[in-house]
């Protein structure tokens, strides 16, 4: 998979729904650069996936079942899931 570019990044976390777009955006601007290439694609897979969907999993109404996305879900919040 080719990574992204991170003005592509930027731009896909800007979600419809803000709180999401708090999550992810300041993950970006700090973390992003520094990750692997392997975090990256996991988390570029993360942005693919639909605004309720991720709403549910970062609000911790439901578990995420992909184990990497789970992981990255963990890593953006900064905190595991209550």
């Amino acid at each position: 998979m080719e990574l992204m570019n991170i003005a592509r990044v930027r731009w896909a976390c800007r979600r419809g729904m803000l709180e999401l777009d708090i999550l992810f955006q300041p993950f970006v601007e700090t973390q992003y650069e520094a990750m692997t290439d392997d975090d990256k694609n996991t988390f570029i897979r993360l942005l693919e996936c639909e605004d309720p969907e991720l709403f549910a999993w970062f609000m911790g109404h439901e578990q995420c079942q992909d184990p990497l996305l789970a992981d990255m879900i963990i890593k953006v919040r900064g905190r595991p899931a209550p």
